[in-house]
């Protein structure tokens, strides 16, 4: 029994881990996908800081107008009120608003902060350009990596060994995902080379526009290593719903065995990577 019971926990923290460590959309999900990063955690805290305000505001509002929908109509108010001033409705409604705006300013402020101030320098910067309708990264360092990444065809899944569906899901699964390293503050320099993109990236709680021209400057730091899924938010095209994000977050050792073979081997880089990932999913499932 003790056997048992040890290999149905190794076995639930093998699938707990999978999921906790990588995100992405889920059917009719209506929640944020979990957090990776400390902004991400900062923007749930503050969704759910808002709905404290938010709710009771709502019933309240429904309530008074369902109390003059049945208080005051016509078949038992044939005649209406001619009051034209109230000092203590006029400061309540006033002030109370401005009270509440202050609640939601400051705390609204500090995360904006936040998210354009990063807690340190940034130790690698990526330079990512969307196109019509895919994604050229640059990683700017002494010996640039630059490569393109596009929507994995159907046709293709075999060969890049990406067969598996609930690791590469349709329609959000790449050729080339952007491999960077866990708990590292990653500067992303945004732009476009065509039309308006958006780079956007749900459970790292970043999203800005890609515009021809100009470069938008977002980061971030990822705490959990897996492989995470957005895409562009921006109307650009025909095939903007055929335009997905992918980063897949390793270690420092995985990182920096990955880009050195990358620059040659681009394609052999990123299968070495998958196996290595592969084999440390193996080992936690097998509960060493």
């Amino acid at each position: 029994m003790k056997k048992i019971f040890a290999g149905a926990t190794a076995l639930a923290a093998f699938f707990t881990t999978a999921v906790a460590f990588a995100d992405q959309p889920r059917p009719w999900q209506w929640r944020f996908q979990e957090a990776a990063t400390g902004i991400m955690e900062q923007i749930e805290w503050f969704e759910r800081y808002t709905l404290w305000f938010i709710i009771p505001i709502t019933l309240l509002v429904l309530a008074l107008l369902g109390w003059c929908i049945f208080r005051f109509r016509a078949s038992v108010n044939p005649v209406p009120s001619r009051t034209s001033h109230n000092t203590l409705i006029e400061v309540i409604w006033t002030v109370g608003p401005v009270v509440i705006l202050l609640f939601l300013a400051i705390p609204s402020f500090q995360l904006l902060t936040a998210q354009y101030t990063p807690p340190e320098e940034p130790k690698l910067t990526i330079k990512a350009t969307g196109n019509q309708w895919n994604w050229d990264y640059e990683y700017q360092v002494e010996e640039p990596l630059s490569f393109n990444s596009a929507l994995l065809a159907d046709d293709a899944r075999a060969a890049a060994g990406k067969e598996d569906l609930g690791v590469f899901p349709r329609l959000l699964a790449v050729d080339n995902e952007v491999v960077v390293p866990v708990d590292t503050t990653v500067r992303v320099l945004v732009t476009a080379a065509d039309v308006m993109h958006a780079f956007a990236m749900p459970a790292f709680g970043v999203k800005t526009d890609a515009v021809p021209g100009r470069v938008n400057e977002i980061w971030f730091k990822a705490k959990k290593e897996g492989l995470y899924y957005g895409q562009c938010s921006e109307l650009c095209g025909k095939d903007h719903a055929y335009m997905p994000i992918a980063i897949r977050v390793v270690s420092d050792a995985q990182y920096n065995t990955w880009f050195t073979a990358a620059k040659t081997d681009l394609n052999g880089a990123n299968k070495a990577l998958m196996a290595a990932v592969d084999g440390n999913r193996n080992v936690a499932a097998a509960g060493n």
